[in-house]
């Protein structure tokens, strides 16, 4: 290779990796993020399998409308785990100018395998929905569902490059907002000329939403998040061509977040903490006693004759 070559290639590498913030940055987006923060009051589990030595690629589901918990969850690996979680975007966020900007600030890069390659090499811990667009614009009926069609890139570059997989579940953000027509539904009215003209892509039609009241405001809903334990991807070696051992990787990933939506949603239903009145009454001491548990009723047994 030519000393041309090997600098373009760094070039390209470089590039690709994109920038991470400044501290004054972080703590700048982090005093932002503080009334989110507070009024959804974010609930971690397995963070301990997101370890603090070594990379990972994190793989979750992409919640309705996809912005409301992601910083959540970024901001939460790194003021408790210390992780500083790189981003694959969407491409269609790096062609609106400003929110490109504000992406890129903040470690984003475009989802291409190309710059996924340049931050496996750089050692990032990387963060992927597979799902994209199309899984944060969900039609109705599909809340909490995994929309991947047949994508396995991430499985392939994670067996390329032997990083092991956490998958992570997220929970809340699809009840911030009631979907009133979704995109399938706008496809059927006689706006359909209209909106294909205007959308980059048939599969990302954002659907129209109610949150607060009539307007757009999402709810304050409690977020949670779980993190599964690493799946290994050593022992696939020299496989990342091998169709078959992609799929069965990828099944396994999308198992464990599929087990991990689950445990959230019953999680959630117990929690006595998950309305924003209850968090704001203990927040100011008004917190009324716990209800004591009701007593079972058991039936009478018949006699035995």
């Amino acid at each position: 290779m030519t000393d041309h070559a090997r600098k373009s290639t760094a070039n390209r590498a470089r590039a690709g990796t994109g920038r991470r913030p400044t501290a004054v940055e972080l703590a700048a987006a982090q005093w932002l993020l503080r009334p989110w923060q507070w009024l959804t009051s974010p609930k971690f589990y397995g963070l301990e399998h997101v370890p603090k030595d070594r990379p990972v690629l994190l793989v979750g589901n992409h919640t309705l409308m996809g912005v409301l918990d992601v910083p959540l969850m970024a901001f939460g690996l790194y003021e408790q785990r210390g992780v500083f979680v790189r981003a694959l975007g969407d491409h269609l966020h790096f062609r609106i100018p400003l929110w490109r900007d504000l992406l890129q600030a903040f470690g984003s890069v475009d989802g291409t395998p190309e710059n996924c390659r340049a931050l496996m090499r750089a050692g990032e811990t990387i963060l992927v929905f597979p799902g994209g667009g199309r899984e944060v614009f969900k039609r109705k009926g599909e809340k909490y569902r995994l929309i991947w069609k047949n994508r396995i890139g991430f499985a392939r570059l994670a067996i390329e490059h032997g990083y092991p997989i956490v998958p992570f579940a997220a929970v809340g953000a699809e009840e911030c907002f009631d979907i009133l027509v979704d995109g399938d539904e706008l496809l059927r009215t006689p706006l359909r000329g209209a909106i294909e003209r205007l959308s980059p892509r048939p599969d990302v039609i954002p659907p129209l939403v109610r949150g607060i009241g009539l307007s757009p405001l999402p709810r304050p809903e409690r977020f949670y998040f779980r993190f599964s334990k690493p799946i290994a991807t050593r022992s696939l070696a020299g496989r990342r061509d091998d169709e078959a051992a992609c799929l069965a990787l990828r099944r396994k990933v999308s198992t464990a977040i599929e087990r991990s939506i689950a445990f959230l949603l019953a999680a959630r239903e117990r929690d006595p903490d998950r309305s924003l009145l209850r968090r704001l009454s203990a927040d100011l001491g008004l917190t009324p006693p716990p209800t004591p548990p009701r007593k079972r009723h058991r039936p009478r047994r018949s006699p035995p004759w």
